[in-house]
């Protein structure tokens, strides 16, 4: 599902910021069209809060649970 707002809600530097990204990267455009949207409300803490899971004191290696991402990702049909 996609959400409209996310497709036109943000405002000049934003829609600047998120061409130079198109145009310059092979990262999955939605993550950071989702991102960027409210980034105090979400883009940050979640930015924060992914980073604490898969860089953070863990029993597993980083490569375990960058492996159990892309692995979750991939059952759900995610293409991130």
């Amino acid at each position: 599902m996609r959400l409209a707002k996310l497709e036109n809600g943000h405002g000049l530097t934003e829609k600047l910021i998120l061409h130079l990204i198109r145009g310059l990267s092979l990262t999955p455009f939605d993550v950071v069209k989702t991102f960027m949207y409210r980034p105090d409300y979400f883009g940050r803490p979640f930015c924060d809060f992914a980073q604490a899971v898969m860089r953070g004191p863990s029993e597993w290696s980083v490569g375990e649970r960058e492996l159990f991402g892309a692995f979750t990702s991939q059952l759900n049909r995610c293409r991130f």
